[in-house]
């Protein structure tokens, strides 16, 4: 009777517990806006979780949080209270689409490339810092 009471108990426990949202994306739309979240609410290592990973998007990544580091209280606060907004979503074929979106602080139009690889929506930084170019 004491193990299944224990067992109750545990097990009434473990339901309560605060769990993680997954760290997957179902559309392009929606990887870019997890992105994106992330990335204004100054948390990098969860919007790595939603980007390719290679060493230029890493190193891309690392670049634009040594930024923020550096930035200011005030204009931290600004990011985090920004809102995204799109603008386009253009299918560049069945697996990847350019996403177009500002924020509403900075209010400066910028893209991401977002694709589809093994069932997961992923960002590729390389296309919005270089483009056509890479």
């Amino acid at each position: 009777m004491n193990n299944r009471l224990l067992l109750c108990a545990l097990l009434a426990l473990a339901s309560c517990s605060e769990t993680t949202p997954p760290t997957t994306s179902d559309s392009d739309v929606d990887a870019a806006r997890n992105f994106l979240r992330a990335s204004l609410n100054n948390d990098f290592s969860k919007a790595r979780d939603y980007m390719f990973t290679d060493s230029a998007n890493t190193q891309l990544l690392n670049v634009a949080a040594d930024q923020r580091a550096r930035m200011s209280k005030d204009e931290n606060r600004h990011y985090q209270e920004a809102t995204i907004r799109f603008y386009d979503t253009r299918k560049v074929n069945d697996t990847s689409s350019v996403v177009v979106y500002d924020n509403s602080y900075k209010r400066t139009r910028d893209s991401l490339l977002v694709f589809r690889s093994a069932g997961k929506w992923l960002v590729d930084l390389k296309y919005t810092y270089l483009g056509d170019k890479q």
